[in-house]
């Protein structure tokens, strides 16, 4: 247990410094990556029948959708933005009936759709 601690401190530790160094576009792929590994968590603890932890981790992605949402300009985006917002509505949404419902199959649809964003953010960081 201990080690586990001092295993968690060590990478929250290697994160802090990734994303002080990160710019914009990188610090959306890595919470895209955050919440993408949150979910497989919450799917472990789904499996397992540990609510609390599942509860937790489902909260873990509620709030990371929410801070990727606030930080779309909406008045300049356009299109992309609203899409964006829409998908994010969308994934939260699912997180929620998943949690309620203990539905996996909500999980996946969420690994997808933000998959699929990930996939974009990548791509447009390739171009710029």
């Amino acid at each position: 247990m201990f080690l586990d601690s001092g295993y968690d401190s060590y990478q929250q530790v290697d994160l802090n410094a990734q994303a002080a160094a990160a710019s914009p576009h990188q610090l959306v792929v890595m919470l895209i990556d955050g919440l993408l590994n949150e979910v497989e968590r919450a799917r472990g603890h789904m499996s397992a029948g540990r609510l609390a932890q599942k509860g937790a981790s489902i909260n873990k992605c509620m709030n990371i959708l929410v801070g990727l949402d606030s930080a779309l300009d909406m008045e300049n985006g356009g299109e992309i933005a609203e899409n964006l917002h829409q998908l994010y509505d969308f994934c939260q949404l699912e997180l929620f009936n998943a949690s309620v419902h203990n539905d996996l199959d909500k999980l996946t649809n969420v690994e997808r759709v933000m998959g699929n964003i990930r996939e974009g953010w990548v791509g447009f960081g390739k171009l710029a």
